[in-house]
């Protein structure tokens, strides 16, 4: 059976009928895509100077109230592909010199996306393939990926099941993306990178702090280095930037320096070695991206 037609893709376990209806993530068979370009401002291993060939998926299976990306996350702007201009896409991003495709919000294109990777290299097409998501995949989706996906980049949103529910509608959120994150360091293990530094295999987890959160960012930093020691690397991020008033008080303005300055203390007091860490201003919408179809 096509798995699009009981969808089960996500966590959120929708079972609807995708080439006749929408689930949570409003998208429907067909992979839908907002951008396709170089950027400069992942981890230096990602991006480094040439740049991450990063293409945006439209539509998200998380619903987390601060999104920076609302355009594509829940207004679904983008326009819809097939699997073999996807394929030819990758490697148009290759012959721009990429050093690697980014894949944005998958989730929710992942049969597309199957279907494309294939098709890429059969063409010849020959950097590593990064899957960057929120965590709310299951981990039979993430199984199917299994020698297709040298990079994962997973978030670990929230330790606290209830801070998941409050922002972003995802119920037992740790335990899942704790199982998902589990089953991707299975399949590419330790961090590879080549000569220029940059990552060709593994796994680099992110954790984005939230305003008033430094009790939740230690308890993952601490469940990440107890797990996994220095076999992964963790991206501890202060960039969450205000795009718009929300409900909650506490989210309506940026990462306090002296809590980030904290979290990183508490990161090497556990002994990580492994980790990036961001500069002070990073919370700007600069660093946004202008969705408007390039390279699609």
């Amino acid at each position: 059976m096509d798995i699009l037609e009981k969808c089960n893709l996500c966590n959120r376990n929708c079972l609807v009928n995708r080439y006749k209806q929408v689930g949570y993530c409003k998208q429907t068979n067909e992979i839908r895509i907002a951008k396709a370009t170089l950027t400069y401002f992942e981890e230096p291993c990602i991006s480094n100077e040439k740049g991450s060939g990063t293409i945006f998926f439209s539509g998200c299976n998380m619903g987390c109230i601060y999104c920076q990306n609302i355009d594509i996350s829940k207004k679904n702007f983008g326009k819809n592909i097939s699997s073999e201009r996807l394929a030819n896409i990758m490697l148009e991003l290759e012959s721009k010199g990429a050093i690697n495709i980014n894949l944005v919000t998958p989730t929710p294109h992942i049969m597309g996306i199957i279907e494309a990777i294939k098709l890429a290299k059969s063409k010849g097409f020959n950097i590593p393939i990064i899957y960057n998501t929120g965590t709310y995949d299951t981990v039979e989706s993430i199984k199917m990926l299994d020698g297709l996906i040298d990079v994962y980049l997973p978030d670990l949103k929230y330790y606290d099941n209830n801070l998941a529910i409050k922002y972003s509608n995802a119920k037992n959120y740790f335990e899942n993306a704790t199982l998902v994150i589990k089953e991707m360091y299975r399949q590419v293990g330790k961090p590879q990178f080549n000569k220029l530094g940059n990552i060709t295999r593994g796994v680099i987890v992110r954790h984005l702090m939230l305003p008033t959160q430094l009790h939740d960012s230690c308890k993952i930093l601490k469940y990440l280095y107890d797990t996994y020691q220095d076999n992964i690397y963790i991206s501890i991020m202060n960039q969450y930037t205000v795009i718009y008033p929300l409900k909650y008080k506490e989210l309506n303005h940026s990462v306090k320096k002296h809590d980030y300055d904290k979290l990183i203390l508490y990161a090497i007091s556990l002994g990580i070695k492994n980790a990036y860490t961001q500069l002070d201003n990073t919370n700007s919408t600069d660093f946004i991206p202008n969705f408007d179809l390039e390279g699609v």
